[in-house]
């Protein structure tokens, strides 16, 4: 699935894709094109870390019920970070999990994560960070307004097979 800037970005693209096999979920990232321009963090030690959004990460948001979700992130750095909320935004607390299995080669990133819950609408997205300092919001679907919003329920518009 190709996931789409808020705003326009020039040279690049982003493809995404989610595989469920039982409580295993594969997240699959691949960043296209012009890549010079993209920051990737280091490797690191595989930590819980807040914060990733900062940098160039990648993201998963899964529903877990009618306002219940869950959001998962994934840095090429190896570092990763999960948190469930019970409503957009609110009763916001970290998901405890067993740390992701995180892979970037190639500008792909790959992470295995094991996820009791049974949500099935979602939204894949990534944060780029740029050499120049901005950074491009990208996702499944956006919402309407002049701001990205990866939280925002209507665009939880795919499928976790």
């Amino acid at each position: 699935m190709n996931l789409q800037p808020f705003e326009r970005c020039e040279g690049l693209s982003i493809s995404a894709d989610a595989k469920r096999v039982g409580d295993v979920i594969e997240f699959a990232y691949l960043i296209e094109g012009e890549t010079a321009d993209v920051v990737i963090p280091p490797p690191s030690p595989p930590l819980r870390t807040d914060g990733l959004w900062r940098a160039t990460c990648f993201e998963a948001f899964i529903a877990i019920g009618s306002t219940t979700y869950v959001e998962l992130n994934f840095s090429p750095s190896g570092q990763w970070a999960a948190y469930r909320f019970t409503d957009y935004r609110q009763g916001m607390h970290e998901l405890d999990i067993e740390p992701p299995r995180i892979s970037f080669i190639d500008n792909n990133l790959v992470a295995v994560v094991e996820l009791e819950y049974g949500g099935s609408a979602l939204n894949l997205t990534s944060v780029i960070e740029h050499k120049d300092g901005t950074r491009s919001y990208w996702a499944l679907a956006h919402p309407k307004g002049d701001h990205p919003d990866f939280h925002t329920r209507d665009c939880f518009v795919a499928s976790l097979p």
